[in-house]
């Protein structure tokens, strides 16, 4: 049914369990899965701040992301899958809007992805990127989300 799955991936114990739902989807379809992750450069060049170098700052986000990326796909590996890796990078921009554009551009079939869940003050101050993703794609949406922490 599904053919091509779109996985965006962060450091998240929620990412980490959509990246295992989604290698279930792809073991039982013989699905094509790409991850991606998404890094936004301009987190530090608003800063005029002389003791940081943005140049370096962003350099190391670009290389903490391919590990992130090759981490996740050594477990897709693993299972028998050849998956996909990109790192996408925004500029100040809107995650979701990136994460979504990439899935049009790639054909994606469907979107896998973790969601903390927050609800309240914490979804108002951070926002959500899973909403964000699907209130602005056609392509269908599976959230996987961990239990809560804490055993409640």
């Amino acid at each position: 049914m599904y053919q091509r799955i779109l996985v965006p991936v962060d450091d998240s114990d929620t990412s980490a369990a959509a990246v295992k739902e989604a290698t279930r989807f792809a073991c039982e379809q013989r699905a094509v899965i790409r991850l991606v992750h998404v890094i936004d450069l301009a987190q530090f060049a608003w800063s005029a701040n002389e003791f940081l170098d943005v140049p370096q700052l962003q350099e190391a986000l670009r290389n903490s992301g391919k590990l992130l990326l090759e981490r996740h796909a050594e477990a897709l590996r693993e299972a028998g899958l050849t998956p996909e890796q990109e790192l996408l990078e925004a500029w100040g921009g809107n995650l979701a809007h990136t994460i979504v554009e990439d899935a049009g551009k790639w054909n994606a079939q469907l979107i896998v992805m973790g969601t903390h869940g927050f609800g309240g003050l914490t979804h108002l101050l951070l926002g959500s990127v899973a909403e964000g993703v699907m209130r602005a794609t056609p392509v269908p949406v599976l959230l996987v989300r961990t239990p809560a922490h804490g055993g409640k």
